[in-house]
């Protein structure tokens, strides 16, 4: 980013002890990606005389390992370049295969500001000598739109015949220093590996399939480098979010791999979503997604320090903290309990042996739902109206019918504890009827941690409590973007293409609440050099 070393520390004795420990911890990985290269070379070994279920397991958890050690390794590469812009790449690259012959080539030539399409008689800026073409530069970029093609930026070095000044356009930025992806390759690496949960080493072999040789060591060093580019822009979506009257959140446990150990630890993934769009309001949904090697309260306590509003959340004992107001001052944050959690207590019941008083509650709770049916999308004032006239009298009678109804039942019963449950959250169940800008639900929270539940079937654990927070950033973006309404991949596609010039005081800009806006005043000639389908 163009200015990304603004928030860096500005005495050189720092900055040199955080390019040394940065350093220090690459070389570290570096070893570790060895070790389990050679590991991984060994289980192949012994898979080829001898197959089986567990080998293939033990495969596929040391390609995630190195997939993600090999991420992290690119990501403080990028940390290190801001320090030291200058200062060469420490890790020893392999010599790079030319790109494939039989991928169809895209020219795009880039002339000098002033040269329209090679018009050299315009003359020279600086003495206005005549021009000649003196040579140019070629730089080939893997692409990918519905099929790899590989994209040759050529740059005529135009020169003056009278006092000999060369001037040429200069390079377009690229996502990755020195790297080979274009931005639309680069974003379906992304969505492929975190929306569609296709792990790098799937990938791989996808594109083999293609005829295009990528390694997942390759596939790693771009994801890992994207994640650290993309950070802030998660950060300013992170910020929006909290910024909201209201919040829901919730959390889903992730295995996380203990590489050399062969177990897995379990970290969370919380979820933090801003969507005012029930209640006609005019801010941008936002979703925010934060990982934690565990489940301690001072994970959502540290992530919600200086969010003041109502929480709609389930009855986690880890969020009590913030809803206790210290002596003669009122909490910043209220609690609004979830009624889907209470219906769902019942419903199972239901299902399980068609209890004729766990079918009375869902009748009665789907009346509460059937007046949110009537009010969803109005704005504040009409809703809360609505909920006064007709939720209110119905959580009364309810409350009514829980309190007659528990005395007569077994105490160890699960109908009992069904109705304990809701009795003892009643004041933040029913908080939601006296505001209209509230929800009846944290349905909002668990429909943006459904995608990850459907990912674990895929990629089973992240490599590392690091690939975590890596998968969080790109979380956080995929679903912002499809909560506005966005293709995901052709969001990534454009902001990847931006992002590493664009000011890092303005990353906000390229939110994706602003991307509509900015697709519509995009040149033609600006989406044939991305070589984009679709709006930019």
């Amino acid at each position: 980013m163009a200015s990304a070393s603004a928030d860096l520390p500005d005495d050189v004795a720092t900055l040199q002890a955080l390019l040394i420990a940065a350093r220090a911890e690459t070389a570290a990985h570096l070893l570790m990606i060895e070790k389990l290269k050679a590991q991984l070379a060994k289980l192949r070994r012994m898979q080829f005389g001898q197959s089986s279920e567990k080998l293939d397991a033990a495969i596929h958890q040391l390609e995630l390992a190195l997939e993600d050690v090999e991420e992290g390794t690119a990501a403080r590469t990028v940390l290190e370049r801001a320090v030291m812009p200058a200062t060469p790449d420490a890790r020893q690259h392999p010599v790079r295969r030319p790109l494939p012959d039989h991928l169809p080539r895209e020219e795009i030539v880039h002339w000098p500001a002033g040269i329209a399409d090679g018009d050299l008689g315009c003359g020279c800026q600086a003495c206005g000598g005549q021009l000649r073409r003196l040579g140019q530069d070629e730089t080939e970029v893997l692409e990918r739109v519905t099929q790899f093609k590989v994209v040759r930026h050529i740059r005529p070095k135009i020169v003056c015949r009278l006092c000999e000044a060369i001037v040429q356009a200069p390079m377009p930025s690229l996502p990755i220093e020195r790297g080979r992806p274009g931005p639309g390759l680069l974003a379906h690496v992304l969505v492929a590996k975190y929306a569609d949960h296709l792990p790098l080493y799937r990938q791989s072999e996808v594109y083999a399939r293609e005829g295009v040789d990528l390694d997942r060591s390759t596939l790693a060093d771009w994801v890992g480098s994207a994640a650290a580019l993309l950070t802030p822009l998660a950060e300013a979506i992170g910020k929006h979010a909290m910024a909201g009257r209201a919040l829901h959140a919730d959390d889903t446990p992730v295995p996380v791999l203990a590489p050399g150990f062969g177990k897995t630890a379990t970290g969370r993934l919380w979820v933090y979503v801003r969507d005012e769009r029930p209640h006609a309001g005019d801010a941008a949904p936002a979703v925010l997604y934060r990982y934690t090697p565990d489940r301690k309260g001072v994970r959502p306590q540290g992530h919600l320090q200086g969010f003041a509003g109502y929480l709609h959340a389930d009855g986690y004992a880890g969020f009590d903290k913030l809803y206790a107001g210290s002596p003669g001052k009122r909490a910043a944050i209220a609690e609004v309990a979830c009624w889907a959690h209470v219906r769902r207590k019942f419903f199972d019941i239901h299902q399980a042996n068609a209890s004729p008083v766990a079918a009375e509650a869902l009748r009665r709770i789907g009346e509460l739902y059937q007046v949110e049916d009537a009010v969803r999308g109005r704005p504040p004032d009409e809703r809360r109206r609505s909920r006064q006239e007709h939720a209110v009298p119905r959580l009364a009678n309810l409350r009514t019918w829980f309190d007659t109804t528990l005395p007569k039942l077994s105490g160890k019963s699960e109908l009992a504890r069904a109705i304990r449950y809701g009795l003892s959250r009643w004041p933040a169940l029913t908080r939601y009827a006296d505001r209209g800008d509230l929800e009846i639900d944290n349905n909002a929270a668990e429909r943006a941690i459904r995608p990850l539940a459907i990912g674990r079937k895929n990629w089973l654990f992240a490599g590392s409590d690091k690939g975590g927070e890596r998968a969080a950033v790109i979380y956080t973006l995929i679903g912002t973007a499809r909560l506005n309404g966005l293709d995901p991949q052709a969001y990534l596609r454009d902001v990847l293409a931006r992002i590493g010039d664009h000011p890092i005081n303005r990353v906000g800009e390229l939110a994706p609440w602003n991307w509509t806006s900015h697709a519509r005043t995009v040149a033609p000639t600006e989406a044939v050099v991305e070589g984009a389908a679709g709006p930019r």
